[in-house]
């Protein structure tokens, strides 16, 4: 797994980091926020993340709607406000995540929600792509010494940089997630070529934060030798919320949890060709063919091709190896569909 007292940039052999992230799919609901640990958990991800939002600290009722999808929220603000937590509800939360073995991450939304984040104990920090620029937030979570993940959404290369020399201003570790900010986000702007590229810019540990809503990006990018992997998490796709579209179901997040993990495999353990068919040699009989008596024949039969036919099991003289047989005199009669050997022949 990623190494959180480092995270510097190694070879693509490790263990990614998989997250599930709830942002706002508990809908305001403490028991859902509980369910969805419990089914993250039971994925078989590494982490579950939330969003921190204090609606007073990070919006003000001007705030204008993304799209408009709530009925019983007449502001943006009203909706982050019904989005809260109490403090004693996210220690709540995070005790869950620690005793279903989950490390627990939040997206703070302001200073005050790092505040409170600092307080509940979180394992890194996860800058979402619309704070990338938040610098008065990030010297505040600076301080605290923990991992960056590090969203790339909506930001350009430029603002990338910048904040790359900010994080490493304060010597933290972390990791640049490469990201478009689309929900649902199509394949075309999925931007996997983005993975060395930002892997070489920065010379850093990689990863990937999925709105695509399928397991297909993060299964590809496990191929690239990504260290961390996000997607968001839904109970089902008839739930309500702006991110259903742009999440994978609980089931799917276990298939992407055990497809990840097999590539890992697979790139851990590369193959010598020689070695595996020297290891196959009893199965590899079962496959191939042998010459055989294409009918019954007596003893002193000069061999010819019409009296020759190949048949499995391959354990006898291989099929290739006619030149063997040709012109050889029978010491024995054999029968149709009997094995030529090389005992039976002058």
């Amino acid at each position: 797994m990623l190494d959180f007292r480092t995270m510097e940039y190694t070879p693509v052999s490790g263990r990614c980091l998989l997250i599930g992230e709830v942002a706002q799919a508990h809908d305001g609901s403490l028991g859902l926020a509980h369910a969805y640990i419990d089914a993250i958990a039971a994925a078989g991800a590494d982490a579950v993340k939330f969003q921190t939002h204090i609606a007073a600290a990070e919006s003000t009722p001007s705030e204008t709607w993304r799209v408009k999808f709530s009925r019983q929220d007449k502001t943006r603000f009203d909706y982050w406000k019904r989005m809260e937590f109490t403090e004693e509800q996210w220690i709540g939360l995070k005790r869950h995540a620690d005793e279903r073995g989950l490390l627990f991450l939040s997206s703070p939304f302001s200073v005050e929600a790092v505040e409170l984040l600092v307080r509940v104990g979180v394992t890194a920090w996860k800058i979402a792509s619309g704070e990338v620029c938040g610098s008065r937030m990030f010297d505040h979570l600076a301080r605290t010494g923990l991992p960056v993940f590090l969203s790339t959404g909506m930001s350009p290369l430029a603002e990338i940089d910048a904040a790359v020399d900010r994080i490493r201003s304060h010597r933290l570790p972390f990791v640049v997630l490469q990201c478009t900010t689309a929900y649902p986000c199509p394949p075309e702007s999925v931007g996997l070529n983005m993975i060395p590229v930002l892997r070489d810019r920065y010379n850093c540990a990689v990863g990937l934060s999925d709105h695509s809503g399928t397991v297909y990006p993060g299964l590809a990018a496990a191929t690239m030798g990504i260290s961390l992997l996000e997607v968001h998490v839904v109970l089902s796709r008839e739930m309500f919320g702006p991110d259903v579209p742009a999440s994978v179901t609980a089931a799917e997040l276990k298939h992407l949890v055990e497809g990840v993990r097999f590539i890992e495999r697979m790139k851990s353990h590369p193959v010598d060709k020689d070695a595996v068919a020297k290891g196959l040699g009893e199965v590899r009989s079962l496959f191939t063919k042998s010459i055989v008596a294409r009918m019954d024949l007596p003893a002193g039969t000069v061999l010819a091709e019409e009296h020759l036919a190949f048949r499995k099991p391959g354990t006898g003289i291989p099929e290739d190896h006619m030149e063997r047989v040709l012109h050889r005199i029978l010491k024995k009669p054999i029968a149709a569909n009997t094995l030529i050997l090389e005992e039976y022949l002058e």
